[in-house]
């Protein structure tokens, strides 16, 4: 939940995204209000077939977006690579992937969703890298606001369509 007050109402309104470090965790977040509700998001999180229709800082996605599921996602940070990625939660407004060995090294993904009076949804992406590798391997991983602002900004794009 601490990781969440670092999302402030001036990052949603302008759709930038923050990174911190320190020894052993990294962590990127980014926050948007959209002006659709959970359901059509979530919507659009969970369908792993049209992901890339809307979302272009993903190559693909394999496998179904259900708990407990195994999905194989290629990004376009890094193409070459293909990412195992467990969905170890799916809730209405939460949807979290997960990847790694802790304590060794854990990547781990965090959707929210939460509905507003006015009928928009506030959208937060949050992702937390953690382990005793990660000073060897910081140095190697590309900075990903960027990627998580373009990510926010076109989930908004295509969730806002009529």
């Amino acid at each position: 939940k601490d990781i969440l007050l670092t999302l402030t109402s001036k990052n949603m309104a302008d759709n930038k995204a923050t990174s911190s470090a320190t020894t052993f965790r990294m962590e990127t977040a980014v926050a948007i209000n959209i002006k659709a509700s959970a359901d059509k998001i979530m919507a659009l999180l969970t369908n792993a077939t049209d992901f890339t229709k809307w979302n272009s800082t993903v190559i693909s996605v394999d496998g179904q977006i259900i708990q407990g599921e195994k999905i194989k996602l290629v990004s376009k940070l890094d193409p070459k690579r293909t990412f195992n990625l467990k969905v170890s939660q799916l809730t209405p407004t939460t949807m979290v992937w997960q990847d790694g060995f802790a304590p060794m090294f854990s990547g781990v993904r965090t959707f929210s969703l939460t509905p507003k009076s006015d009928g928009t949804t506030d959208f937060s992406m949050i992702e937390v890298f953690k382990g005793i590798m990660l000073p060897m391997i910081k140095g190697s991983l590309p900075d990903f606001k960027s990627n998580f602002e373009q990510y926010a900004l076109e989930l908004k794009t295509a969730a806002e369509k009529q």
